[in-house]
């Protein structure tokens, strides 16, 4: 059988790999310590889970609208008004299994050969993956660990030229943790009045998970980009709902209609018993979600200030999402080969920074999403092995 050329340009999501990698592992009787997948340790609230039980019973089994049910869609535009103050019609939202979906159908609707699309380096590597599946030329934004991980407005707008359809933003950062500062997205707002054909991917699934009493920078404070923005966010990180497959994006009103017919051509619409059990979240209570950010800040602290005993690794200081990414050029190793070493010999699991750029070969990525005890477990079986 031949399959189509552009299938070979697709690349992957190394954490899942080295998951299956760990879960091998186990299953031969190894301990493994899994510091690689950006997945909450935390059970899906209670009350959450009730709204999903009550809507099966209640009947919720048949499919919904292509981009999400009506009450739902109106339980995100509360949502929005209630965390940014923006007004947001409820008809330019988009109700997706995850945020992906939309990660995917923005790239593919603007990407194709001849254009020009801008994404974060270090990054969540599905960017660059879509952007080269869809013929389109990646053009990396890149984060300098000398700058937190964040970017300097000047030099990616330096990146903009003619050929540019989209610029895709991911704050707060994966891999990196990074957070860019809400003065720094000033300027690039700003700048991109001169290039008013180029539209704008806020990757903002991390919104929730920010520490030292900042807030939210979001793209939903600039009106003025609002007939070329999308604005991704969802469930899994803030509500520990990663296998309940749920995300939100808001679009433009021009191209809801166009998002709404990938979803019609890909997977119909989301489950709606699930649908209803969001909505529950968003309109439960986020105790929760103060409780979860305190265990976070406390384990993100033991990472950093761990990792930084160990010879030879340099970690800055997340200031958002569940990740560390540390520079660890100084042990004499790649990350690839520092990855290896510490699944195979320490049995803990993290990722290479390769997996998020071919320019981050000195770095990996820590994933704190783990219980406090087992980082530190997993610190000092990386100190023996360094």
């Amino acid at each position: 059988m031949k399959i189509a050329e552009s299938y070979f340009r697709l690349g992957t999501e190394n954490a899942f790999i080295i998951l299956s990698k760990a879960k091998k592992l186990e299953s031969q009787g190894k301990e493994i310590i899994n510091l690689g997948i950006g997945q909450p340790d935390f059970l899906t609230p209670k009350h959450i889970v009730d709204a999903a039980k009550k809507a099966l019973d209640d009947g919720h089994h048949g499919y919904t609208p292509a981009n999400g049910t009506i009450e739902l869609r109106a339980g995100v535009s509360r949502h929005i008004k209630k965390m940014y103050g923006a007004e947001i019609d409820s008809e330019r939202v988009f109700i997706a299994p995850g945020g992906k979906p939309s990660m995917f159908f923005a790239i593919m609707m603007f990407g194709q050969p001849g254009v020009e699309i801008i994404y974060p380096e270090p990054g969540f590597p599905i960017y660059e993956s879509v952007i080269n599946y869809s013929g389109a030329k990646a053009v990396p934004m890149y984060l300098s660990e000398e700058k937190n991980f964040s970017f300097n407005a000047d030099e990616v707008l330096n990146l903009i030229n003619e050929k540019t359809r989209l610029l895709i933003v991911n704050n707060p950062q994966n891999p990196t943790g990074g957070l860019i500062e809400k003065s720094e997205i000033d300027k690039l707002v700003k700048g991109l009045k001169e290039f008013p054909d180029v539209a704008v991917f806020s990757d903002e699934i991390y919104s929730r998970q920010i520490y030292d009493g900042k807030s939210m920078p979001s793209f939903f404070y600039y009106p003025e980009l609002y007939d070329r923005l999308i604005v991704m966010d969802g469930w899994s990180k803030t509500y520990a709902m990663t296998g309940w497959r749920l995300g939100w994006s808001v679009w433009p009103k021009s191209l809801i209609e166009n998002v709404t017919k990938m979803a019609i051509n890909s997977y119909s619409c989301v489950s709606a018993a699930n649908q209803v059990a969001a909505l529950a979240a968003l309109e439960g209570s986020h105790e929760f979600i103060d409780d979860m950010m305190k265990k976070f800040d406390k384990r993100r602290n033991l990472i950093v200030d761990g990792l930084n005993t160990i010879t030879g690794i340099k970690c800055n200081k997340p200031g958002g999402a569940f990740y560390a990414f540390p520079n660890i050029s100084e042990t004499g190793m790649t990350g690839e080969i520092f990855a290896e070493k510490c699944l195979f010999d320490a049995g803990v699991a993290i990722v290479p920074g390769t997996s998020f750029g071919q320019s981050c070969s000195d770095y990996v990525r820590f994933s704190f999403a783990n219980s406090y005890d087992n980082i530190e477990k997993a610190l000092e079986k990386i100190r023996k092995i360094i």
